[in-house]
């Protein structure tokens, strides 16, 4: 399993959005990760300085979610509803997609979801129930 450091997501996301800037050539998760970036203008200033992002790889987080992070999370349900892991998620996602009539607003209701489940696993030490999550989201996206 691929478990980069949090220096490697800081170091990734920042030449994704270098690569973006100069027009460069990308890999096609490269790609994915320009279009979320490119719906977060205000991480743009963060995303530019990579000398400034791994130096704060040690500092505690102030309040605000980490934007890497945050598009950490994009990637993953990117991924999650590609390959429609847990099952079910794709099909919740764009039925809020519809509901919300936004990708990224169903994106940022699915981070919530998944935060939620990730926290549970780490409190029970258990495994992360993608039962639990898929049901969460599609209770969402089909209330009143």
């Amino acid at each position: 399993m691929f478990n980069p450091s949090k220096a490697d997501v800081r170091r990734f996301f920042c030449t994704v959005y270098a690569k973006a800037q100069t027009g460069q050539a990308m890999e096609a998760i490269e790609t994915i990760a320009s279009l979320w970036i490119d719906e977060h203008p205000e991480y743009h200033a963060e995303l530019a300085n990579v000398k400034a992002a791994l130096a704060a790889v040690d500092q505690p987080e102030d309040s605000q979610t980490s934007c890497f992070l945050h598009l950490s999370m994009h990637l993953s349900i990117t991924e999650q509803c590609s390959i429609d892991q847990p099952r079910g998620i794709r099909q919740a996602v764009e039925l809020l997609t519809h509901r919300l009539d936004s990708l990224h607003d169903a994106h940022h209701v699915a981070m919530e979801y998944l935060g939620q489940m990730l926290w549970d696993s780490q409190q029970s030490g258990q495994p992360p129930d993608g039962q639990i999550y898929v049901a969460s989201m599609q209770r969402h996206a089909t209330r009143d």
